[in-house]
């Protein structure tokens, strides 16, 4: 006995429809009378529909179903559409491949923003006002801590704005003293809160234990 395995069978460009659909279109094509093949071809399309009665009241619902019957003869089937006839090279078009910005980061724990940020700065015509490079110093100092944990040092924040803005930019280091570490919560306040909620805890636990013994001395009067 012969038998017969899907993966000898002939491949179903639409599988949600079944073989038996790709059968009747298979027959479809052996039909020599046009407009024979053209009435079968709408008898097939409305047995389509029948297997997704939820879709017809759906836009284009019919445009689809004749595109998807052109589909699985292979784009082989000449018969009279009420629609255009879709192209193997309509449904294989491939999308443009996206550019990506490739721009080299001289300091990765600025990030990319930061350097922009100076050389925009560093090319204005009226110059830097003390505003303006205390947010700049600010916010380097806030990036480098999230990304090494640790606070930089003056010095340091000083030359890399002068190399990212390409000597355009030197910072005092006098007006960099007064940038305030206000984006880190310093570790003693940390603690306190933590030491604040233990002993809210241990007033709750205690209130409990009292409530407990109260309730137990009432039961025994």
């Amino acid at each position: 006995m012969r038998k017969n395995y899907n993966y000898t069978r002939q491949k179903l460009y639409l599988p949600e429809y079944g073989r038996h659909i790709h059968e009747m279109i298979d027959s479809l094509l052996r039909i020599e009378d046009r407009a024979e093949r053209t009435r079968q071809a709408k008898a097939v399309i409305a047995v389509m529909g029948n297997l997704n009665p939820l879709l017809r009241d759906t836009a284009d619902f019919k445009h689809k179903l004749w595109d998807h019957l052109f589909i699985m003869s292979d784009f082989k089937l000449d018969v009279d559409s009420p629609y255009p006839q879709p192209s193997r090279q309509d449904l294989e078009l491939k999308p443009k491949k996206l550019r990506y910005t490739q721009s080299r980061i001289a300091f990765k724990h600025y990030g990319k923003y930061a350097h922009q940020m100076v050389r925009k700065i560093a090319t204005r015509q009226d110059g830097a006002s003390s505003d303006d490079l205390l947010n700049i110093a600010r916010y380097l100092r806030a990036k480098s801590y999230e990304f090494n944990n640790e606070h930089p040092n003056n010095e340091s924040i000083a030359r890399d704005v002068r190399i990212m803005s390409e000597g355009r930019i030197s910072l005092d280091l006098s007006l960099l003293q007064s940038v305030r570490h206000d984006y880190h919560r310093r570790p003693q306040q940390r603690n306190q809160k933590g030491r604040n909620n233990q002993k809210r805890n241990n007033n709750r636990g205690k209130q409990y234990g009292k409530h407990q013994q109260r309730h137990y001395n009432n039961n025994r009067k």
